[in-house]
């Protein structure tokens, strides 16, 4: 009776443990373990592909500067703007230094400010602002422009239409006598900037036009402009060589 017992013990653990159960059970395990290390393979393609990405940018010259493009550029030349530059092609496009680039344009005198951007996938755009001459000042037998700010930045052998001179001691940025002969040479307008014939200014507060005509207008110093402009434009119209309107409430004609 025990050997029967057995014998149907272990048919019965033969039926319900047999091969096809056991694949249906790897088949079930080999499942589960995909799915929970479906998310890291994922992030893993993914970090692959950023790293690819990331050294084919950073490290290659595939987004390198192929085109260097000037914009703004009208007195200044755009191959003499490159050539400052100086923008490396074999240096990626995202390592580029760009704050570099736009200093050193900035060194050519007649630009007053440059900016640098990057125009993927291959090229570089510099975008300059050139200065205003507002004036021109004697030098050596030439005539140096000068703008708003006291920049020197170019010469001409014959004097500018358009212009008034200012005479000062030391024509530059800075100074004082200077920066208010340019503010008024650069608030004029109407008839009385056309027949000027020179802005001088001795110190910042004894700036003097002279005229065509030998009449002489004193400024004073460079503040409310305009309604001196306007004040002296008037006064143009009566006799006298000598014109005050240092202080346009009360002026005096002489």
């Amino acid at each position: 009776m025990t050997s029967s017992r057995s014998s149907r013990w272990r048919l019965v653990r033969g039926s319900a443990g047999g091969p096809g159960s056991a694949r249906r059970f790897e088949s079930r395990s080999r499942r589960w373990r995909l799915r929970a290390l479906t998310p890291y393979l994922v992030l893993a393609g993914v970090a692959a592909a950023v790293a690819g990405l990331t050294w084919t940018v950073l490290g290659t010259t595939a987004f390198a500067a192929g085109t260097v493009r000037v914009e703004g550029a009208t007195t200044v030349s755009a191959d003499e703007v490159r050539r400052v530059a100086a923008v490396r092609a074999d240096v990626p496009l995202a390592r580029l230094d760009v704050d570099g680039i736009a200093r050193r344009v900035r060194t050519i005198a007649p630009v007053a400010g440059a900016r640098v951007t990057r125009s993927w996938p291959s090229a570089v755009t510099i975008t300059i602002t050139e200065r205003t001459a507002v004036a021109v000042f004697a030098r050596d037998d030439r005539w140096v422009l000068i703008d708003a700010a006291g920049v020197a930045f170019r010469t001409a052998a014959q004097r500018p239409a358009g212009l008034p001179l200012i005479a000062v001691k030391n024509p530059r940025p800075g100074d004082e006598p200077t920066l208010a002969a340019l503010t008024v040479a650069r608030d004029l307008s109407g008839e009385l900037r056309q027949r000027i014939t020179q802005i001088t200014a001795p110190t910042s507060e004894q700036v003097t036009l002279q005229l065509s005509g030998g009449r002489t207008i004193f400024w004073g110093d460079a503040e409310d402009n305009a309604r001196k402009t306007t004040v002296a434009n008037v006064l143009l119209s009566r006799p006298g060589k000598q014109i005050d309107v240092s202080a346009p409430d009360v002026v005096t004609v002489r």
